[in-house]
């Protein structure tokens, strides 16, 4: 019998002493950590590894925490345990009301974190693996590997066009907005910039054969943003 995966946390926090020190935490405690040391990052990597929990740190040098959660927020139900210096009340209270699960305050006791951390885990029920590959009609997404495919081709993508493609490969069949895939990809000091997305879908559809007109996988919702699905089974359903 396979032993199941460890669960994954992914740790948002600028310091690197930090996050050596919960490499040992979370490695003991039998979990598989993933690390960003900007929020930024921090958020792509929500999106394009899907870890099982995230640790995060307000005080990040290119956004503030409480601007990581709500951004994670707009799109994922992932669990937020906040890990912070900041102990006032209210710092606590707008962490949880922006949709943070828990907050622990440094410096914390290991035994509290792994159990405030195992308890999040269990309220989200048990794990479902995540697919390594998702495959919508012809087309396939591995996202372990970060390639692409178009009925058995191979289509060379850049990473903000391969993290485009995961994005909306995750919510297959369902309305990605302009907002939630340019904050996710290019950060939210970045959210009004659509251009962005206009030419990277632009390259994306060039490349894996998919005419705007008449999409075979990306369709457009005007003005609000864009949906993953297999038009061609999807027209004769």
């Amino acid at each position: 019998m396979t032993e199941p995966k460890p669960a994954r946390i992914l740790v948002i926090d600028d310091e690197a002493p930090i996050r050596r020190f919960l490499a040992i935490v979370l490695g003991a405690g039998g979990f598989e950590m993933l690390e960003a040391d900007r929020g930024r990052l921090g958020v792509e990597r929500t999106a394009t590894a899907a870890p099982d929990a995230v640790l995060l740190d307000l005080g990040l040098p290119d956004m503030d925490g409480k601007a990581v959660i709500q951004a994670i927020r707009e799109w994922s139900s992932v669990p937020i345990l906040v890990l912070s210096v900041r102990d006032a009340e209210t710092e606590k209270i707008a962490a949880l009301d922006a949709g943070a699960d828990d907050y622990v305050t440094k410096p914390f006791s290991t035994g509290e974190l792994l159990a405030r951390l195992r308890a999040l885990l269990r309220s989200r029920g048990e794990r479902n693996a995540e697919p390594a590959a998702i495959r919508i009609g012809g087309l396939e997404i591995d996202l372990a590997s970060r390639t692409v495919s178009v009925d058995g081709q191979a289509v060379k993508l850049t990473r903000k066009e391969f993290d485009v493609v995961a994005l909306l490969a995750r919510n297959a069949g369902k309305l990605v907005g302009h907002r939630q895939l340019l904050t996710t990809i290019w950060g939210p000091a970045h959210v009004a910039d659509t251009h962005y997305l206009r030419i990277a879908i632009g390259h994306v559809r060039e490349k894996i054969g998919d005419d705007a007109a008449d999409p075979r996988f990306i369709l457009t919702e005007p003005g609000v943003g864009y949906r993953l699905v297999d038009a061609r089974n999807a027209a004769q359903a």
